[in-house]
């Protein structure tokens, strides 16, 4: 019976420091290894260098019990677990430096019996591709004298530590063996049912999970397209449509962000481009949202005109600070090249290099349009009465359908949201502050 004490965790990114937090409080002895010094002695000092509820209180308590420490020097270990990011380059293609690095790094380090298991989302073929023939390296065998699995995360930002706890999940083992070891591991922090499968079918049942959420964006984003052409408002057709038993759409929005769901799905294209066309086509429309909302709102306004615009929310989703992939910023982006000037308020983000965030009435005074990109609770609070009084001209594009419409037009502003075909929009025309 082989017996695990000591777990090697890289990455202490938004995955990999809460797993080796969770691990360290449930009785492992923890070495999290990152390459960036000051996230070492971030962690080190009980501290979070992430924002994500309850990751503070649980990092201090693995610190201070002395079960977690950080280092940039990868160690002899029983486990090794991968937890790197696996972005995507500018051409689409998957960035698996971190990972190959990540395996160098261990496979002079390791001795039989080790489990090494890749956390990091990855296109099918990894494991067996890539990281397999770098451990083998050691003179080890992965799958038997060295046993190799991945055991992708199920987890939403703002939800990390719960999901990691309660969710259910898939390990694929190189072997048999592999992965039923890398189960019994799992099972001392998660309490959701673990499925085994081989390695490369888990690699691929991530990907398909955040490609199916991104294909059924698009659809959403295509029929609020159509909707504007047809003349009908594509949230009353999903909210009816949604009403057959088996029709469960998602809602349109201005693009798809976060680390997941806009990156993944490249990874199919890339190892089978062929045959993903469907999926490729999903990642263009969705990509093509934030050049859509610019679109409609230059409508609004004479050709050159030069706008200020109030933006709320700059993280790709609601009520959390990720900001990673966000069409908000390439919403922001795009209107700053076209000469506009933006003031961009987020009560969720805190670190954010540009654009610099304002306050709500910083945005709004002399804005001529408010646009909403991120549905944070805290918006729906806000008075339109009074913001209304601080802009030049009352105009709100609400891209995700969340502010209460009829009190905004209550407020004589001109409301519109993305797909609402039944809408008549009004031109501005420029007038004095």
């Amino acid at each position: 019976m082989i017996k695990f004490e000591h777990i090697c965790v890289l990455g202490l990114g938004y995955i990999g420091l809460p797993t080796a937090s969770l691990f360290a409080t449930n009785g492992f002895r923890v070495t999290g290894v990152d390459t960036n010094p000051r996230v070492v002695e971030t962690v080190n000092r009980g501290e979070v260098h992430i924002e994500e509820p309850g990751l503070n209180t649980l990092v201090h308590a693995a610190t201070q019990s002395g079960r977690l420490v950080a280092t940039s020097e990868v160690p002899e270990a029983d486990v090794y677990i991968i937890a790197v990011p696996t972005p995507i380059a500018a051409d689409k293609r998957p960035d698996l430096s971190a990972v190959e690095a990540a395996a160098r790094a261990i496979a002079p380090r390791l001795r039989p019996h080790n489990l090494v298991i890749l956390e990091s989302t990855s296109p099918p073929g990894t494991s067996v591709g890539l990281v397999w023939p770098i451990l083998a390296q050691s003179g080890l065998e992965p799958g038997k004298t060295v046993h190799l699995a991945h055991c992708p995360e199920r987890v939403l930002p703002g939800q990390i530590l719960f999901e990691l706890l309660e969710n259910s999940r898939v390990v694929g083992g190189f072997s048999r063996r592999c992965g039923e070891l890398a189960r019994g591991l799992y099972a001392s922090i998660v309490g959701g049912a673990i499925h085994v499968t081989d390695v490369t079918t888990a690699e691929m049942v991530k990907v398909t999970e955040n490609t199916f959420r991104d294909v059924n964006i698009a659809l959403a984003n295509e029929l609020a397209l159509v909707a504007e052409r047809v003349g009908v408002d594509v949230w009353e057709v999903i909210r009816l449509a949604n009403l057959h038993p088996r029709v469960n759409l998602l809602s349109p929005g201005p693009g798809v962000g976060g680390h997941c769901i806009s990156v993944d799905p490249w990874f199919l294209v890339d190892q089978a481009p062929a045959e993903s066309r469907l999926i490729t086509t999903a990642r263009r429309v969705n990509d093509a949202m934030p050049a859509f909302v610019e679109a409609k709102l230059a409508r609004l306004f004479p050709a050159g005109q030069s706008l200020h615009i109030a933006v709320l929310g700059a993280a790709y989703k609601g009520n959390v600070g990720d900001h990673r992939e966000s069409p908000a910023l390439e919403v922001v982006r795009r209107l700053e090249e076209a000469g506009h000037t933006v003031a961009v308020c987020d009560p969720h983000v805190t670190k954010l290099d540009y654009p610099p965030l304002v306050s709500v009435e910083e945005a709004f005074t002399g804005a001529d349009c408010v646009l909403l990109l991120t549905p944070h609770n805290e918006f729906r609070g806000l008075d339109p009465d009074w913001l209304g009084d601080l802009m030049r001209h009352r105009v709100l594009l609400d891209t995700r359908a969340f502010l209460d419409r009829k009190a905004w037009q209550a407020a004589d502003f001109q409301v519109m949201t993305l797909g609402d075909g039944t809408a008549r929009p009004r031109r501005v025309l420029p007038r004095a502050c």
